[in-house]
């Protein structure tokens, strides 16, 4: 995701420079989807980042090997559009933050993904999730039951 960033000192967070970096309006064809019709080919889904970023000890935000790379997050999540069908907006944006906060240097990952052809009539339909490095993720383990629109299945 990013180029290998300068080591961090063992510094209080509380001392360190924080900064944002943020990716808008990404749209990447994804396989996504529960609905047989989903199967059938990609679909166009936007996503955006926001991430918050804990500077290097010695921070010189003109040193490139300091910063997260927005383009390498850029590329990571077209990255993740390969790894094959997925079936629900929120594992997509599940995935898109563990791979952000890969990075030790992020301390914060807010990721909003959209359904941008999902229902006629309506421009997006989506989520936004917030993760931190001090929140693992939830989705290992865990059992998701689909429910259908049919209230007979």
């Amino acid at each position: 995701m990013t180029t290998a960033g300068t080591p961090l000192a063992p510094a209080t967070q509380a001392s360190l420079g924080r900064y944002r970096i943020f990716v808008r309006d990404l749209v990447v064809p994804w396989n996504i989807g529960i609905y047989d019709h989903e199967h059938d080919g990609p679909q166009r889904v936007r996503i955006n980042v926001d991430l918050l970023v804990r500077e290097a000890s010695q921070f010189d935000a003109d040193k490139y090997r300091q910063v997260v790379c927005y383009a390498g997050v850029v590329d990571g999540i077209r990255k993740l559009a390969d790894d094959g069908h997925i079936n629900l907006v929120e594992t997509l944006a599940s995935r898109v933050a563990e791979m952000c906060l890969a990075d030790d240097r992020v301390l914060e990952a807010t990721v909003r993904t959209e359904k941008l052809d999902a229902i006629e009539g309506v421009s997006s339909v989506g989520i936004e999730i917030t993760r931190t490095q001090d929140t693992p993720s939830q989705e290992a383990g865990r059992v998701v039951r689909v429910v259908h629109d049919d209230p007979n299945a």
